[in-house]
């Protein structure tokens, strides 16, 4: 096919990071991203590896709203402002804190811990405390979910106390983003967690074989993460995400048996969460184009290696979820997060099991007669006749099994608990594609709905954070490795 433009945007030069002109295109039955910096030349990279997938998910676009209350100002060009700033398109859906960089892993493909960079940044306590009730303070909805990351969080001896914190403060949700050593190594530990109020082990699961790790991590680490999920069960852990980065050429065959052991494991996995590699560092063409796996990639390949019985058509974008949220609220008189990201920064299924195995979330329910049905109930003035509506709608597009049971506790209450009791039911397979200066897309960093709190006040959009403003921000609060060292002595 011919080049197709499909819009103008602004995006990053990978060299210099000055915001520069890009142009997004369909050609040869993908999209690309393709600008010039005028130091540096010219950079193109794929966008996403299917433009008839890119148009179908469209169809489930939802805006946000942003924030009553940003924390800076636009007075420079996006995503330079970030803080964030009055700009930006939606609120903090999931908060993030990097509560240490240091690690007990020398990753390869790892940009955030202390042995790369050559300094530490740890904040204190009191810090953290300041940027969860930042979190906290977001209107019109605060912040209800909270990741601790790094670095290896669990290298911090008061990681328990930080979670205890969150939940004091209000925090709905608290995971815990980890490679599972110390996990592996401690069932006591395991259980200091779970007590303490940790939801949700968010665990690197680079595969099924030992060449994904090997590759990955340096070494063969699936042991340790069998070990991790069984201290986890024993401990009363009912929620783990596996969190698998694609590499293509690396574990990209290994993604229907990631499935098949969140499958088995299902017990205890809720979800996995396939990120494609956001590649950093100066790197040519062509080995980007070697490593470079996008979210349709990854869609067409859990077709193939689960032998069909999870489709292309099963998967939907994140905001796809938003008339959900508008539905609550709406019952509920109060504001629900809307996850009204960009519909090309990640997308997901849920699989359910059967008595002949796992099943997509299609086969029980008309996904899009649902949606229709939930706009037209957000529109309706009368409650009470949204209800019956949404009622009718669910028996005629949802199958009277155990969906008809646990989807209506959440439109209709609200709750949680009726959320996660709905969760512990499925398994969510989905994949959230961040971006790198390469592939950096203005349109879409604005429309983030994960972001870091910082020491300094800021929240900012996790892809502006990981390609700009993460070594400034973390300079401008560290310690050199000797002082940290001097410090603990």
């Amino acid at each position: 096919m011919e080049r197709e433009i499909i819009k103008h945007t602004k995006s990053l030069c990978p060299e210099c990071k000055s915001v520069i002109d890009a142009v997004v295109y369909a050609e040869g039955g993908k999209v690309w991203i393709e600008k010039e910096c005028p130091s540096h030349g010219r950079f193109k990279d794929v966008y996403w590896s299917d433009y008839e997938l890119y148009k179908r998910v469209l169809r489930y676009d939802y805006m946000g709203s942003g924030l009553e209350n940003p924390r800076t100002e636009a007075t420079r060009e996006c995503p330079y402002n970030c803080g964030i700033c009055d700009l930006h398109k939606t609120y903090t859906v999931l908060g993030i804190i990097d509560v240490t960089n240091r690690c007990n892993l020398n990753c390869p493909i790892c940009f955030a811990h202390a042995g790369a960079v050559g300094y530490v940044y740890e904040p204190t306590r009191e810090q953290i405390r300041a940027m969860l009730e930042n979190l906290r303070a977001n209107r019109p909805v605060p912040t209800h979910a909270i990741q601790f990351s790094g670095g290896e969080p669990t290298v911090r001896e008061d990681l328990p106390e930080l979670v205890r914190m969150a939940r004091e403060l209000g925090f709905r949700h608290i995971e815990v983003n980890t490679n599972g050593l110390m996990l592996a190594k401690s069932l006591d530990y395991c259980r200091e967690l779970v007590e303490a109020g940790v939801d949700t082990f968010y665990l690197q699961f680079d595969g099924t074989k030992p060449k994904a790790y090997e590759a990955a991590r340096g070494r063969d680490l699936l042991p340790v993460k069998e070990k991790a999920l069984e201290h986890l069960r024993k401990a009363g852990c009912r929620s783990v995400v596996l969190v698998p980065t694609l590499v293509r050429g690396v574990n990209d065959d290994q993604i229907g048996e990631i499935i098949e052991f969140a499958y088995r494991n299902r017990d205890i996995v809720r979800c996995v969460n396939f990120q494609p590699v956001s590649i950093t560092g100066r790197i040519d063409y062509s080995k980007r184009e070697q490593m470079r796996i996008t979210i349709p990639d990854l869609i067409h390949l859990a077709e193939e290696q689960t032998g069909g019985r999870i489709k292309a058509d099963d998967w939907y974008p994140v905001p796809t979820v938003v008339p959900i949220a508008r539905v609550a609220a709406r019952f509920m008189g109060r504001g629900f997060p809307e996850f009204s990201c960009h519909p090309h920064c990640g997308m997901a299924t849920y699989i359910i099991p059967t008595w002949r195995g796992y099943k997509p979330i299609t086969a029980f329910a008309d996904v899009d007669g649902l949606l229709d049905a939930l706009d037209a109930a957000v529109g309706l003035e009368n409650k009470d006749e949204a209800k019956k509506m949404l009622k009718e709608a669910i028996k005629k597009n949802v199958s009277k099994g155990f969906l008809f049971r646990y989807l209506l506790p959440v439109l209709w209450k609200g709750e949680y608990e009726a959320l996660r009791r709905l969760h512990y039911k499925m398994i969510m397979i989905g994949s959230m594609h961040f971006m790198d200066p390469y592939n950096f897309d203005v349109d879409r960093v604005q429309r983030c709905i994960i972001h870091y709190a910082t020491p300094d006040g800021r929240i900012i959009p996790f892809c502006s954070y990981n390609s700009i403003h993460r070594p400034l921000v973390e300079r401008k609060f560290s310690m050199t490795l000797e002082e940290w060292r001097a410090s603990r002595a």
